[in-house]
C-alpha cells in the first residue's frame, strides 16, 4: 500500500502540568491520545512532586516561558485539538488563552484540574475567576466533575443527582458559553457511573459505564479529557467522541489491576486495549 493514500494521522496538543509518576497530567494525556491513534504533542505548565499517594509540592513554569512553549509548538505543527489540563496560575491561563485566541484550533477541550485525587489542590484561588473569563469561553467542551463544577458556579448546593447534574450543565454552558459541557458523575455512588453531556441547544445526552469496584482511579480526569480531543480530532462528533472516550475510559479502569503501580490511588491501563 501506499502510505501516502493512508488517512493523515491527527496532531493533538495537550496543555498540562506534570506527574511524575506517569498516572496523570501530561504524562498521562500523551498515553491515552497515543493508545487512539493520534500524534501527541505536550505543553507542560507546571511540575508537580507526587506519585499515587498524594502531592509534596508544585513547582510552576513561568508564564513567559510557557507562551514560548506554545508558539513553537502552533508555528510548526499542524495541530487538530487541543486537551487543557492543570494550568496552576492566572498569568499560565491568561498566557494559554492568548494563544488559543491566536492559533484557534479546530477543538478545544477544557478539563478545569482544581484537584489531584488525593485531595491536594491543584489550581491556585485566584486563578479560578481567569478560568472561568479567559479559558471557558473558549473551550468547545469542558470536563467538569461535581466538585469543580460547584466551584465554577460558586454554589455548594448543587444537588448530586441526574436532574442536578442536568441543570449544572445547562447553567455552565450559559453562564460561560461553552457549547458542550459534559458534567461527569463519578462522585455519586451506586452501581454505575453517569456522564451527563449537554449541547448547545441544551440537548442532553447520558453515557453510563458499570462501576468498577477499585483503588486505581488516579488521573480519570485526564484521560477522559485527553481521549475526547484525540477522538474529536478523529471524528469531528461531540457525542460520538465523548461515547467512545467513555467506553475507553471505562476499560482503562476496568483493567487497571493489570498495572502495579503504587501503593496509593493507582493509575488506570491506557494501553489496556493494545497490550495483550
Amino acid at each position: 500500500m501506499d502510505v501516502r493514500t493512508q488517512e493523515r494521522i491527527p496532531n493533538v496538543l495537550t496543555i498540562a502540568g506534570i506527574d511524575p509518576s506517569g498516572g496523570a497530567g501530561l504524562l498521562a494525556d500523551v498515553k491515552a491520545m497515543s493508545a487512539l491513534g493520534v500524534y501527541a504533542a505536550g505543553v507542560p505548565t507546571a511540575l508537580t512532586a507526587q506519585n499515587t499517594r498524594g502531592v509534596t509540592g508544585v513547582l510552576g513554569i513561568p508564564a513567559d516561558f510557557v507562551g514560548e512553549e506554545l508558539e513553537a509548538v502552533f508555528s510548526d505543527l499542524r495541530v487538530d485539538a487541543v486537551k487543557i489540563g492543570m494550568l496552576n496560575d492566572a498569568g499560565v491561563i491568561e498566557t494559554v488563552a492568548a494563544a488559543l485566541e491566536r492559533w484557534r484550533p479546530r477543538w478545544i477541550v477544557l478539563d478545569p484540574v482544581m484537584v489531584a485525587k488525593s485531595g491536594d489542590a491543584l489550581l491556585r484561588p485566584e486563578a479560578l475567576g481567569a478560568m472561568k473569563t479567559r479559558l471557558l469561553p473558549l473551550a468547545h467542551v469542558a470536563t467538569p466533575n461535581l466538585p469543580e463544577a460547584a466551584a465554577l458556579l460558586g454554589d455548594a448546593r448543587l444537588a448530586a443527582d441526574r436532574a442536578g447534574m442536568e441543570e449544572t450543565g445547562r447553567r455552565l454552558g450559559g453562564l460561560f458559553g461553552t457549547p458542550w459541557v459534559l458534567v461527569k458523575g463519578g462522585h455519586l455512588g451506586g452501581a454505575a457511573s453517569p456522564d451527563c453531556l449537554v449541547g448547545p441547544e441544551g440537548e442532553v445526552r447520558w453515557f453510563e459505564a458499570p462501576r468498577t469496584e477499585t483503588k486505581n482511579t488516579h488521573g480519570t480526569g485526564c484521560t477522559l479529557s485527553s481521549a475526547i480531543a484525540a477522538l474529536l480530532a478523529r471524528t469531528g462528533d461531540v457525542p460520538e467522541a465523548v461515547r467512545l472516550a467513555k467506553d475507553y475510559l471505562t476499560g482503562a479502569v476496568a483493567n487497571a489491576d493489570r498495572l502495579d503501580a503504587g501503593g496509593g490511588h493507582g493509575p488506570t491501563h491506557h494501553f489496556w486495549a493494545l497490550w495483550k
